[in-house]
């Protein structure tokens, strides 16, 4: 624990060197990515050391707030959570070393490395804080790290809306956590949560749904997933990769833990998460399909993936009230397996993403093309995330989905609720690893394959060295945490002892011990194949050069890289067929000349709840507003007997 503690302070301090150092871009570059890395190294050994000896620290120290303590607890469920914060912030820092370079001198680095590290801070107290105010301060400054870090490129409209879309859902959410921590530990004098009280059912329920609300707008699950989309492509793509990868699972962490205080559960909690978590995985999946921006499909892929983990944590809470124990295990493992397994692909997709940004100057699909030529480095490390992402195995993709499912197919031999809840998490599952399939061959064959569409992609150049460490790092974690299935099962076991406060989660993980055997041993063998198919061509070649011609062109003398299929083109006919869902715009050509000269026609796919839901409810908060301007009369005499008045009716109502 206290080498947990000592990488919080690492943190912090290299912060306000970053800050203090803020007119030389170079050294503030190296003060928050040297810092980061070395908090990384050491918060990184104990949380590892937790976890597989199950073993749980506490620290506190005197803290005169009111209801707080800074009481720090580093159990095997807050291990879990730190291990992939660690890994990633440690590698983004080293990736965005060269990523900012081309920033030195026209954007605050020193700014942009404090608030990077002060997030990395934030994230480990959340994980670590044993008291809701101490937890409560970490949210909140995450909250405005992150804001910052979404900021950085101010001067353009589209980032501006972002962060404020994102400030807003933040600050809901904020407020929901207050009440529902305020129910939980009413009546006590300190909000430790090993002090909690039980509640009542109806206290429990209402706390479910605040916690779910309020921990959902980070987290990112529809219909609480406005700001994601928006704010993910915005932020410099070493902080998408963290913020996609780790800060939105903080809210999956929160809702894990305020589950463990509010026992016995009900069922119709688990049908909950179990009915948004569905819902989300395909409306995340079938919205990727239909994005234009490389960062918007993976901003909605994050959304996929948070469905996964939710309705997994959804089946497993069905499992336990049924008293399916070997599911539960199963699901609740799946769920902490696959945060795991998100975090490392997502932030080698965000890195790879950020590369072609910075290589080519944009991330739209439509003017990209050709890169695998131009960048050969990073195009085999995105499709190493890509195959990740679609769940294939030997990638760690597969493995977690593989936990979910297995429990889903033993549950198919009960009855009622048991097997209707293991049905629909089948179906979603392989409904959405299909759709995500579709996206990723879209987004990658779109990027890598062909010939360039404009003449940036025709320009561009591959990363630089710290980047394409940083992606190779989290490619070969993805390959090894597709391979090392039996060997994780102990502390996702452990984890879900600790978090959920189940007696049977080692021995139901063990029960896929021998499924995890044979899931290896298969990628094993794949590996070995593709390795001797690679020799044997190699041999065959023999060193000689494969001859190059022209791609076949149906027969047109002449070919342009406009005659290539687009993003757009590939993903008609699915996009069409869900056209009610998407709600997708186009402007077609109108054609009346018997030779035109040029025709182009664009599509584009809507914010349906943005705009069909969240829109109407603000400009009726505004109008709203507006009606009690009047109480706004600019004098300060006025403004203050607002302040008495106040002060006298709480007195009043007191006594």
């Amino acid at each position: 624990m206290l080498l947990v503690l000592l990488s919080l302070i690492i943190l912090v301090l290299s912060s306000a060197v970053a800050l203090c150092l803020g007119r030389v871009p170079s050294r503030a570059q190296d003060a928050g990515a040297y810092g980061a890395a070395a908090a990384s190294l050491a918060g990184l050994f104990p949380a590892l050391r937790t976890l597989l000896t199950g073993n749980t620290e506490t620290v506190s120290f005197p803290w005169s707030v009111p209801l707080g303590s800074l009481t720090f607890t580093l159990d095997p469920l807050a291990a879990f959570f730190l291990v992939p914060l660690f890994i990633l912030t440690g590698l983004s820092a080293v990736y965005g070393v060269d990523y900012l370079k081309g920033y030195a001198g026209k954007k605050p680095l020193g700014l942009a490395w404090g608030a990077f590290n002060t997030l990395t801070a934030a994230m480990v107290l959340v994980f670590t804080a044993g008291n809701a105010v101490l937890f409560m301060l970490g949210w909140e400054l995450m909250a405005a790290a992150s804001f910052l870090l979404v900021l950085f490129e101010h001067e353009k409209p589209q980032v501006r809306r972002a962060a404020f879309i994102y400030l807003t859902a933040g600050g809901a959410g904020a407020l929901m956590l207050l009440a529902a921590f305020s129910l939980l530990g009413a009546g006590s004098a300190v909000l430790d949560f090993s002090s909690f009280p039980s509640p009542s059912r109806g206290i429990a329920s209402a706390v479910f749904l605040l916690a779910l609300c309020g921990f959902g707008f980070k987290a990112g699950f529809v219909p609480l997933h406005i700001w994601l989309p928006e704010a993910h492509p915005a932020a410099p793509s070493q902080v998408s990769a963290v913020m996609s990868g780790i800060m939105i699972k903080t809210g999956i962490y929160g809702i894990i833990r305020v589950l463990g205080f509010i026992k016995p559960w009900e069922e119709w909690w688990g049908w909950t998460l179990l009915i948004i978590g569905a819902v989300s995985c395909l409306l995340g999946a079938l919205f990727a399909l239909a994005q234009h921006e490389l960062k918007r499909v993976l901003a909605y892929s994050s959304i996929e993936n948070i469905g996964i983990i939710l309705m997994a944590l959804g089946l497993g809470m069905v499992g336990v009230v049924c008293g399916a124990d070997t599911l539960a295990g199963l699901a609740f493992a799946g769920a902490l397996l696959h945060v795991m397994n998100h975090s490392l692909f997502k932030g080698l997709l965000f890195m790879g993403a950020g590369s072609v940004l910075h290589a080519a100057g944009t991330a739209e699909l439509e003017a990209l093309g050709g890169l695998a030529k131009r960048m050969p480095r990073t195009a085999p490390l995105f499709l190493a995330g890509s195959a990740a992402a679609c769940a294939l195995p030997p990638f760690n993709g597969f493995a977690g989905e593989f936990l979910v499912y297995l429990g889903a197919f033993r549950s198919l031999n009960s009855t009622g609720s048991i097997a209707l809840a293991g049905m629909v998490s089948g179906l979603v599952l392989a409904s959405a690893g299909a759709l995500a399939a579709a996206a990723f061959t879209r987004a990658g064959g779109t990027a890598f394959l062909g010939e360039p569409r404009t003449a940036r992609a025709a320009a561009a150049h591959e990363a630089g060295p710290l980047m394409i460490f940083a992606m190779r790092a989290l490619a070969l974690l993805c390959l090894l945490g597709g391979l090392a299935g039996p060997f994780l099962l102990l502390p996702l076991g452990t984890a879900v002892a600790s978090g959920f406060g189940l007696n049977f989660a080692l021995a139901a993980t063990e029960a896929a011990t021998v499924p995890f055997a044979y899931v290896s041993a298969g990628g094993l063998i794949l590996l070995a194949m593709i390795a001797i198919a690679a020799a044997k061509r190699r041999a065959f070649l023999g060193g000689k050069k494969p001859a190059e011609g022209v791609t076949w062109d149906c027969g047109y003398a002449a070919p342009s890289a406009r005659m290539q299929y687009g993003a757009s083109s590939f993903s008609q006919p699915l996009t069409d067929f869900f056209q009610p869902i998407l709600r997708k715009l186009g402007q077609y050509p109108v054609i009346s000349e018997y030779f035109p000269g040029r025709a182009s026609f664009s599509t584009e796919t809507q914010a349906v709840l943005y705009n069909s839901l969240y829109m109407p409810v603000a400009v009726r908060i505004r109008d709203l507003a507006f009606r009690f301007s009047w109480l706004q009369h600019g004098r300060l005499q006025i403004y203050i007997m607002y302040i008495v008045v106040t002060l006298m009716g709480l007195l009043l109502w007191k006594l």
